[in-house]
């Protein structure tokens, strides 16, 4: 399967809430960067992308322009969904939201797809001002947490 077709799969493995089918198409030593605070490996991007599944009920990342371009693949996203379900942010050391029904449209950004011996090894999201979690929280009206000085 060449680059492209595994990196449009994977995205549409998770905007059909199958978190097992979009297992299939990482490496064991994937890893997620961009709007986190750090790499995160395959386990935990997985069970934060069913995390915001079950709180939106219809995110889409609206992919467009992929293509591949030096052995790897790059397009832009922008996610949108209704926050029809309960947010849960305990993993990041944050509260549960519950439900608003308010839809979200985060900004445009700019990603980055690296395949290698048939498996995708990263994914990275350029820096989007508005975009991640901190734009979803926003978007919703919650309060969003100022950054620890420590």
């Amino acid at each position: 399967m060449k680059a492209l077709e595994m990196a449009s799969k994977l995205l549409q493995a998770i905007e059909s809430k199958d978190t097992t089918a979009a297992a299939k198409y990482l490496s064991a030593d994937f890893m997620f960067s961009g709007p986190v605070p750090q790499p995160i490996n395959a386990h935990d991007w997985l069970a934060m992308q069913q995390n915001l599944s079950t709180a939106f009920p219809d995110w889409k990342f609206n992919a467009t322009d992929l293509r591949e371009e030096n052995g790897e693949v790059r397009g832009v996203v922008q996610i949108t969904g209704t926050h029809k379900g309960e947010l849960d942010l305990s993993s990041i050391g944050m509260s549960k939201v519950p439900a608003t029904g308010k839809s979200i449209k985060l900004p445009s950004e700019k990603i980055t797809i690296g395949v290698a011996d048939g498996k995708i090894t990263s994914l990275t999201s350029a820096a989007t001002e508005g975009a991640g979690v901190m734009g979803i929280l926003s978007q919703l009206g919650v309060e969003v947490p100022s950054p620890s000085m420590n």
